[in-house]
């Protein structure tokens, strides 16, 4: 199993803080929140790695090296603009090839890490898997409806959500993903989308 960790975006949400430095650099707990999800991943037991870099790649890049510092194989992946996860994803097949892979949105910390996650999708191989939580302001997110456990509709910041169950930024595929994301069609921003 590999994992991909998404580090593109220009972080506009976060200025004037990201004028100066990458969001996934900003420091939590004195550490960059990328490390965070790095460890997770590793902590999971997933050692090769690909980061997808965007205009802050030498930033990202000096930050996390080749990865030995925490015992993995990182390999970084170039997206020439932030044009959507699902493009992300195209871009980072060859890296991937038919591996299954968790992709790991590189601003994110999830507090209790994601190895039961992980194990869950290995016993059950599904062709997919999301993590969902519950939030206050459901419009503000990807949202996700759910029918009998299964997820029927994503819908991205919806004006009127119909439920509370956020995308917390930790997804799981399998090779079919590739298939899938040929089929998507550029959303309202112009972007590849996976909700």
């Amino acid at each position: 199993m590999k994992a991909l960790i998404l580090s593109g975006g220009k972080g506009t949400r976060l200025r004037p803080i990201t004028h100066t430095s990458a969001k996934q650099l900003i420091p939590i707990a004195n550490k960059p929140i990328i490390y965070y999800g790095l460890e997770a991943i590793r902590d999971a037991g997933i050692t090769d790695i690909g980061i997808v870099v965007g205009e802050t790649k030498n930033e990202i890049k000096t930050a996390l090296g080749d990865g030995k510092k925490w015992g993995v194989k990182l390999t970084y992946i170039e997206q020439e603009a932030p044009l959507g996860l699902a493009h992300a994803v195209k871009i980072s097949e060859k890296f991937l090839k038919k591996d299954p892979f968790v992709m790991y949105l590189g601003d994110n910390i999830v507090k209790d890490g994601v190895n039961s996650f992980i194990d869950e999708f290995k016993k059950s191989k599904p062709n997919a898997m999301i993590l969902l939580a519950h939030v206050k302001n459901p419009q503000e997110f990807g949202v996700a409806e759910l029918k009998n456990g299964k997820v029927v509709r994503l819908e991205e910041k919806p004006g009127k959500p119909k439920t509370d169950l956020a995308l917390v930024g930790v997804y799981l595929f399998d090779h079919n993903i590739f298939k899938a994301i040929r089929h998507i069609k550029p959303s309202r921003r112009n972007e590849l989308e996976i909700t």
